[in-house]
């Protein structure tokens, strides 16, 4: 009879283990677990289905920005112009609306010539962008800084500083008529977008060049990639989504307002840093922007369920780009990104 032997239980990989804890994406849901804890205790409302839907209505502009800045920022580039380009966008909408609507044309044909507006305007901002990059040689961030100040100009010239309402009356209720509480048709539409970009990052060529370049443009041209055609495309795309965000607002609210994407940038680029995308560019998730987006909105809501002073919102946001780039550090250190896909 032959005596049998047990094998010791392998030891737990202790460096595999401290880089999945270390993964931002993995970091940022114990930090809105943590979060939603704190807010539901001091104010049980903000774990209510009411709260959570206007969560979702805050959450769903940012989180279009924050796709197309995702896709820049691992290139290693920056878009400051989105806060803008979508309050442009919502204004183009509002003023074809208005104007068809005015001409006695019919509320579907109306509709659609104010969403091919929107769109058209933000892709030709997002243009404007990748040709300045890719064509005039400026630094992303010069060139953007530009064009946010153009958009931001041209949409106060256009509409006086005042809100362009006089649409058609059906847009109110295709923005606001809720399903099972929480989604309206517009954030159906958010989600779509997000799933369509998620997979195009993470399973695509275009997502592998997307990658390829910021992680060395140079090496990129190497193997064969048109690295200006490609940024071009990046940038459009960011211009796309801006344009997105800008119906999004407008079917919401109704009107166009020359200020609605004010700040919007900054939400959107806090939103992917905080989410793990490198801004050193080549590395970053679109999970983790999702979870970035979600923190930064959630913030703001948790803030004026306990009485505490909105502008309190910016003070947050900052602590938690500062820890995000600082985990950042420690992976590059260590040899971890933030990881693909």
């Amino acid at each position: 009879m032959t005596a049998t032997t047990t094998q010791p239980a392998r030891p737990v990989d202790g460096h595999r283990l401290a880089g999945l804890l270390l993964r931002q994406d993995v970091l940022l849901l114990g930090v809105l677990a943590i979060m939603v804890a704190f807010f539901t205790v001091l104010n049980p409302v903000f774990f209510s289905t009411f709260a959570f839907a206007n969560i979702l209505q805050d959450w769903a502009p940012v989180m279009l920005l924050a796709i197309g800045q995702t896709f820049v920022v691992i290139t290693g580039g920056i878009d400051l112009s989105v806060g803008s380009n979508l309050g442009l966008c919502g204004v183009a909408c509002a003023l074809v609306m208005r104007a068809l609507t005015e001409g006695g044309n019919g509320t579907a044909v109306t509709i659609a010539a104010g969403v091919v507006a929107a769109l058209v305007t933000g892709m030709l901002v997002g243009l404007v962008n990748g040709l300045l990059i890719t064509r005039v040689g400026l630094a992303p961030f010069i060139a953007t800084l530009a064009t946010m100040g153009a958009g931001a100009g041209l949409t106060l010239v256009v509409t006086g500083g005042v809100q362009i309402a006089g649409g058609p009356v059906k847009v109110i209720e295709l923005g606001n008529t809720q399903y099972g509480s929480l989604l309206t048709l517009p954030l159906i539409v958010v989600l779509v977008v997000l799933a369509v970009t998620w997979m195009v990052l993470g399973l695509t060529r275009f997502g592998r060049w997307t990658y390829a370049i910021g992680s060395n443009s140079f090496a990129a041209r190497g193997a064969g990639i048109g690295v200006n055609a490609h940024l071009v495309k990046v940038y459009l795309l960011s211009g796309l989504l801006a344009g997105v965000g800008g119906l999004f607002i407008y079917f919401r609210l109704g009107s166009g307002s020359p200020t609605s994407g004010q700040g919007q940038e900054l939400a959107a680029i806090a939103a992917a840093v905080i989410g793990g995308t490198s801004l050193f560019g080549g590395s970053g998730r679109m999970s983790g922007t999702v979870l970035g987006a979600l923190i930064t909105t959630s913030v703001l809501s948790g803030l004026i369920l306990i009485g505490v002073a909105p502008n309190w919102q910016q003070v947050v946001i900052g602590a938690l780009i500062a820890a995000a780039v600082g985990v950042q550090q420690v992976n590059l250190r260590s040899g971890r990104g933030s990881g693909r896909g």
